[in-house]
Parts: structure tokens; sequence; C-alpha cells
């Protein structure tokens, strides 16, 4: 069954619909999309004391890393099933796996079971990442695409931010069982938001589903997030599980590839890696995800250990980051909506990222607050350049039937681009702290928290702090360098001009 309204529209524009009705999707899938997000930094902060609840130190790891890896696996799935038999069936069924995976998480009384969980909540949290910018696409002129996904970055990049922030105040003020209950009241309100504004139209079609290529996809990819989640901590990097690991990333991959190009309707259509836009937007998204989770990520360990921040002041630290994405990524839609023209965002968007990083490098132990919140302020408004530009500019050049696809396999590539870089900088701060603390002999070991730090005597905490400033710094000049490869990947993206007009099939 298709209920979506592409059904009855154009390659590249949506159909008609009412504007109430359009805004009413609008937020409802913001609101969703806010849920989905949240859902994988909330739990951060509140680990420490699901930890003393319900035990399971040992599987800590599996809370965050079981609701990544199941939304990345199923979010090329959720694009084509939506393109297929409507993205509305689609986004009611990953409301649904959201929410009731938010329940038992809720409800869990063991670490096992919480984990279980949180892997519902991911197969139901991936499909809502990916049809939240599917359904801009059916619901929105081309060249009105880029407010409204800009918009959605900002969300994205706010919850990277709050998430923390809310989890640690659930806690203190309520429990850690309603990080997981308040998605329960919001998820229905929009939920019903978007039953009464995204109108099924009623149509009936047959599909073939490409099982063997959801099946190698969803075993390429659970592998690699798995071995970028867990390598060079959980895992040694030369172990026969890492090296299994990657074994299965090559050998699904490479199967994959084999199995679209001969299926009927596949997963991921390699007519998409023969076009242009599709490349260079899904390269530099690539990018921009590395950027992003690398800072949001690395960042609070300078702030609290380095600086000795508390983790809510250092949380709102990060709010300049924040408020450049939500500045630029505005202006970057209101532009495309007044030229129809995208091309030179990205050049700008990669440029201030470098200048942003550049910044970083100059991090040090007496850096300030201004000096400090002017580099992430810069990172963040090339982010938001970028942010509108990947999703808009795809769902502009490809074929109707292919928007959810490709907007799917877009997201897909910014999860693996962070994941990897999560994994990769992960692995060159905690060498680079170990080697620092090993010249000076420090004896406080690498497991210290920000209470520990705050503890210490003045002499080792100023080395802990040395430590982490001079191992901080390669992680942004890799960032520097992915932001110039990303600066001049633009220059060979084509720019197709975007419509402002919502036009019906055959016109």
């Amino acid at each position: 069954m298709t209920d979506s309204p592409s059904a009855a529209s154009a390659p590249n524009a949506p159909s008609q619909a009412p504007r109430g009705s359009v805004r009413l999707v609008v937020v409802s899938i913001g609101l969703l999309l806010l849920l989905a997000s949240l859902d994988q930094t909330i739990v951060s902060t509140a680990l420490p004391t699901i930890v003393s609840d319900l035990g399971g130190l040992d599987h800590l790891s599996w809370v965050v890393t079981a609701y990544i890896l199941a939304s990345t696996v199923v979010a090329p799935l959720y694009g084509k099933l939506g393109d297929l038999y409507g993205r509305r069936n689609m986004v009611f069924l990953s409301v649904g796996l959201f929410l009731i995976g938010s329940t038992l998480c809720g409800l869990a009384d063991s670490m096992t079971f919480l984990i279980a969980a949180r892997a519902l909540q991911g197969l139901g949290g991936g499909g809502l990442f990916v049809l939240a910018l599917a359904v801009v696409g059916d619901v929105i002129a081309p060249r009105d695409r880029g407010k409204v996904q800009g918009v959605f970055a900002a969300v994205f990049s706010l919850s990277s931010v709050a998430g923390p922030l809310l989890g640690g105040w659930f806690v203190e003020v309520a429990s850690w069982h309603w990080i997981f209950y308040i998605n329960i009241p919001v998820g229905l309100i929009a939920a019903a938001g978007f039953a009464a504004g995204f109108a099924p139209t009623g149509r009936r079609v047959s599909h073939s589903i490409d099982w063997a290529g959801a099946a190698t996809l969803s075993i390429a990819l659970a592998s690699l997030t798995l071995v970028t989640s867990l390598g060079g901590h959980t895992i040694p990097w030369t172990s026969p599980m890492a090296l299994a690991l990657i074994a299965a990333t090559l050998v699904a991959g490479g199967l994959f590839f084999v199995i679209e190009s001969r299926a009927a309707e596949p997963i991921l259509p390699p007519s998409l890696l023969r076009q242009n836009v599709f490349v260079m937007t899904s390269i530099i998204g690539f990018i921009t995800g590395a950027a992003m989770f690398g800072a949001i990520t690395f960042l609070p360990l300078y702030l609290q250990i380095a600086l000795g921040m508390s983790p809510t002041v250092s949380g709102l630290m990060l709010v300049p980051m924040t408020a450049g994405i939500l500045l630029t990524s505005t202006a970057a839609g209101r532009y495309m909506g007044r030229t129809g023209k995208y091309r030179t965002l990205p050049m700008i968007g990669t440029a201030l990222m470098a200048a942003g990083a550049l910044q970083l490098t100059l991090l040090g132990e007496a850096t300030g607050t201004v000096q400090f919140g002017l580099a992430i302020l810069v990172l963040g408004a090339g982010m938001g350049c970028i942010f509108p530009v990947v999703t808009t500019a795809v769902q502009n050049s490809v074929p109707r039937e292919m928007l959810g696809t490709a907007t799917a396999a877009g997201v897909m590539f910014r999860q693996i681009g962070g994941s990897l870089a999560v994994a990769v900088f992960g692995a060159l701060f905690t060498a680079g702290v170990a080697a620092e603390l090993g010249e000076i002999g420090f004896a406080g070991g690498l497991d210290i928290g920000p209470a520990m730090a705050a503890a210490l005597p003045a002499e080792q905490k100023a080395q802990l702090a040395g430590a982490i400033v001079t191992a901080i710094h390669p992680i942004y000049w890799i960032v520097v360098v992915m932001a110039v490869i990303g600066f001049l990947v633009s220059f060979w993206l084509e720019e197709v001009p975007l419509t402002g007009r919502m036009v019906p099939r055959g016109e």
C-alpha cells in the first residue's frame, strides 16, 4: 500500500497540500526528530545512576551502542520502504516501535532488559531520522525545503547539547526512568498531529522487496558500527572479534553492491552512485557528520577535565555552536528559497568549518570563554551552511520515486562519518593522553572523571590538564584537513536549480 502523497507528484516536487496541514506536519515531524536525536545523548549523564540501580557495569557501553547500532542499520531500509509503501505508514511504524521501546526502557529491571529495549527503541528512532527529512520532500516545494531542513539541523544540534543536560536534570528531580517515559506523551501528540496533517491517498501498489540487499546492508552497517563503537577500548583493534567485524563489513558490503546491481527494486539503486549531486553531497555530509560528532564528543572532556567545569556548565559552553548552526542554517534556507541556488553554500560552510577547527587547535589551559565560544560559533556556522543543502539538493535532483531512498542514504553516510570519527578520534585521544601522562609518571590513571580530577593535588591536576590539551589538538587538525577536502569537493558539486512550484505529475 502506498499512502504517501508522493504517488501523485512529479519527479522533484510535492503534491498540493493545504498550508495549515503542511505546518502541522512539519511541527509534528520536528517533534519526532527531536525525540529520536535526544535519545542518542540524553542517557549519557544518567548512566552512573542506571548502573547503580541495575548493575552490569561491564555492559554499560551497550546502553548507548544498542540504540546507535539499531538506528544506523534500519535507516536505509526505512527510506526504501517509505518509497514503496508510503511514508505515512512508515512514520506510524517507527513511532510505534520508538514509543514501545521507550516504555520498556522505563520499565527495565536489569541491564540486559534495558539494552534490548534500547535496541527496539533504536529500530524506531532510525526511521524517524530518515522519514522526517523525506516527508519534507512530500509537502514542501524544492525552493522552500532548505528553510525547514535548516530548522531540523538546528533541532538535531540542539539535542546533542541539551540531551546530557536534560538527562542530568531528570535524574536529579525525578528518576532515570523519566528520560524514557517523557517520550510517550510527546510522541503521541506528535503522531496525532502528523496523522491529521498528512492524509493517505488510498492507492494500492504491488512491490517486490530486495530482502537479500537488506540483509547484506544490515550486516555491513552493523559490523561497521560495532567495530567503530567498540574498537580500541572495549575490544582491541587487533583482536579476533575486531578483525572478524572488519572482514564482515568488507564482505557484506561487497555482496551488497553485487546484489543491488541485479535487484528489481534495490535498497540503494546503483544509478544514485552515478549521480553527481548524490555522490558529492554524501561526501560533504560524511565530513560534516565527522566534524560535528568529533567536536561534541571531545570538547566536554576538555571543558570538564582540563578546565574543571561542571557537566552542566560545560553543556552551556557548547551553546554557541548550536547558535551558529541555527543562524546559518536559517540564512541558508532563506537564500535557497530566494535564489533557487545552493552550490556556494557548501563552499562557505566548509571554509568556516576549517576556520573554526583551526581555532580549536589553539585550545589551552588558559583559553578564555570568549575565545572558546568564538571558535565553536564559527564551526557551528559552517555546519549550518551545509546541513540544509545536502538533503535539499539531493531531493531536488533524484527521481520522485527515489526521494526516500536518497534521503536515507544521505543520513546513513552522515551517521557513518560521525561513528568513524568518534572511534578514530577516541583512539588518538586515548593514546595521546596515555603517552603524555606516561612521560611525566602520572599515577592517577586514565579513568579519572570530573569529580576525581577536581580532588587531585594542584600539581597532578595541572599535569592532567596539560595532557588532555596536548592530546586534543590532533583531533581538530584532522577536522581542518577534512574540511579542506570538503571545500575542494564542493567545487565538483553540480547545481540543479530549485523550483518554487509544487508540480503535479505529467506537467
